[in-house]
């Protein structure tokens, strides 16, 4: 039986679970390992911090998360098929292993998340940005 999200152990299993897959993809990984040369040791705590942040809202995280998406895009070209994989895999993963209103407010705010991060990216308005990594979707 699955369970809802419930603390942050739950978020670091699934956030682990995530870029398990993420590394494995064969269209995203090769973002994440060859163009960003991400250091997935230092990457997860900072990705926990976030999704603790957004689920259980204890302000655990403060950073700009534009910034290194930004200049990820100065150096790949992030495509929609990038962001909906992306998305496919965060839903794939929240469905394999929870269910409940934490589990989909996780796969509601990736939704916000990827399309903030395009419009941004394209030179759009951030409004909705700013509400996504500060507390729960109403």
């Amino acid at each position: 039986m699955r369970t809802d999200i419930a603390d942050r152990a739950d978020i670091t299993a699934l956030v682990t679970d995530f870029y398990t897959r993420v590394y494995a993809d064969d269209l995203i990984g090769p973002v994440f390992t060859e163009v960003a040369r991400l250091d997935l040791a230092a990457h997860l705590p900072i990705m926990c911090d976030f999704w603790e942040s957004v689920l259980l809202n204890p302000g655990t995280y403060r950073r700009n998360a534009l910034a290194p998406h930004v200049a990820l895009s100065r150096r790949a070209v992030l495509e929609r098929r990038h962001f909906d994989r992306w998305l496919r895999l965060w839903h794939d993963t929240v469905d394999d292993r929870h269910e409940g209103p934490r589990a989909e407010q996780a796969k509601r705010q990736a939704i916000r998340i990827a399309a903030s991060l395009r419009r941004r990216l394209a030179g759009g308005t951030g409004t909705e940005f700013v509400t996504i990594a500060t507390g729960p979707a109403a």
